[in-house]
């Protein structure tokens, strides 16, 4: 059975156990990059170093959105390329995606390093964080080619349905970065935060090398065909990995918002304390990522193949999973909260502190997995509006004046700009489930036009 028939055909709770395991592993092991990388600056470096980290971290999305942007454009593109068999489409992927990633890094690299110190001031970073943290995020966007080739080609491969080369080319990398990071503290401990970022470039440049033979010499659906732009598909992939670039931009000024406003009502340790909670959301929230990343292909190739029911029944079966998945990591977080946040700070009083707060944060965590399942149900689809609107409101409408409001209602209390952030996702889950009952609607009419429905 090929691909695209094991797509079509097999067991939806199969299908998605196969293509999510792999990609939920791969996400998960993607996510140990930062969170490591932290808890290495945290407790061999000091405090300062970690805070400089997590100002610099807003800014670092600037290259994920780019990867995603392409990523998940292209691959929704291709997934349905796929469905429809339209093999001249499919040879034009992985070629227009590297030019774009060449022309779109090269730029963000240049101005990312000359413009490293404002960044950071948005973030309330100054003194020693703010000269550490200059160090960190211009050695990190030195890579910003190798970063995003690699993460908007992996998206590529994932799309295939090829999970497990995904998964592996993944995780060899991040193993290599867990290996190299305290190496180069040790051998390079005057530099502070600077040599956690040289050994994660090196690392990237790596996986980028070994994902750029694949595409010359294994993948059996897509192979490269030259460094040249589709300008045909240029309109598709924009459209569609629109969403998911935007929530990645509006993340960045969500976190820098935030970080600016906990500075200012709570003392420079709260860019410590927000930037521990930031980094393990980011862990817990990148296997359901992962699984996002399975549901595509399986919805993408469904819904070019006419098979409309089937694309209902798997996105339904994808969100149960999702939600189990991210209830367990809420479990977790919560139990766990203290030994979470001393891994990263070592000062026992600012851990104490920020506990509660810690704790509030994370309260509707268990519905990230029907929000971002809706979103990618659009992504996959070529919906780009509705996803859009989800992850515009999410990450900057409805957030930034929750966290700007919030603490001045409370009477300057910190407290709440971590009350924001899930107070918003109370009122984003409802719009969700709107729009996605909406599109069932339509599903369904889809299905009986073709005089199937079962």
């Amino acid at each position: 059975m090929d691909i695209r028939d094991k797509l079509l055909s097999e067991n939806p709770w199969k299908l998605m156990i196969s293509l999510s395991l792999p990609a939920i592993l791969g996400q998960l092991i993607v996510g140990l990059y930062a969170f490591v990388d932290s808890i290495y600056v945290g407790q061999m470096v000091g405090t300062d170093a970690m805070s400089a980290v997590s100002a610099a971290s807003p800014f670092i999305l600037i290259n994920n959105a780019i990867a995603v942007l392409l990523g998940i454009g292209s691959g929704s593109v291709l997934s349905r390329a796929i469905g429809k068999k339209a093999q001249d489409i499919i040879d034009k992927i992985i070629g227009n995606l590297t030019f774009l990633v060449i022309m779109l890094s090269s730029a963000v690299m240049v101005i990312g390093i000359i413009f490293a110190p404002e960044f950071l001031r948005l973030s309330g970073a100054k003194g020693d964080i703010l000269n550490m943290g200059v160090s960190y995020l211009r050695t990190v966007y030195l890579g910003s080619i190798f970063v995003n080739f690699m993460q908007g080609a992996n998206m590529v491969i994932r799309a295939e349905g090829r999970m497990g080369i995904a998964m592996g080319i993944m995780a060899a990398g991040a193993i290599l970065n867990i290996i190299l990071d305290p190496i180069f503290i040790l051998l390079m401990r005057s530099q502070g935060p600077q040599a956690v970022a040289i050994a994660t470039v090196i690392s990237q440049f790596i996986q980028a090398l070994v994902t750029l033979i694949y595409f010359l010499k294994k993948s059996p659906v897509v192979r490269f065909h030259g460094i040249k732009p589709a300008k045909d598909l240029l309109p598709e992939i924009f459209s569609v990995g629109m969403s998911a670039m935007l929530m990645q931009i509006m993340m960045l000024i969500q976190m820098t918002v935030v970080y600016n406003t906990a500075v200012h009502f709570g003392g420079e340790h709260q860019i410590a304390l927000m930037g521990a909670a930031q980094r393990v959301m980011q862990l817990a929230f990148v296997p359901i990522w992962g699984m996002s990343q399975g549901m595509q292909p399986a919805v993408g190739t469904n819904f070019g193949a006419k098979e409309y029911m089937r694309v209902k029944r798997l996105t339904n079966i994808f969100i149960i999973g999702s939600t189990c998945l991210a209830g367990f990591f809420f479990a977790i977080i919560e139990i766990f909260s203290t030994q979470i946040l001393s891994a990263f700070i070592t000062d026992s009083s600012i851990v104490r502190l920020g506990l509660y707060n810690f704790r509030i944060m994370y309260c509707m965590f268990p519905t990230y997995g029907l929000l971002i399942m809706t979103v990618t149900y659009f992504q996959s689809i070529g919906k780009a509006k509705q996803a859009g609107l989800v992850v515009m409101l999410r990450q900057l409408f409805l957030a930034v004046p929750l966290v700007l409001i919030l603490p001045r209602i409370l009477g300057g209390n910190v407290l709440g700009v971590w009350l924001a952030l899930p107070l918003n996702d109370i009122i984003i889950i409802l719009i969700a489930v709107v729009l996605l009952i909406s599109e069932y609607k339509h599903l369904m009419k889809l299905q009986r036009d073709i005089g199937t429905v079962i």
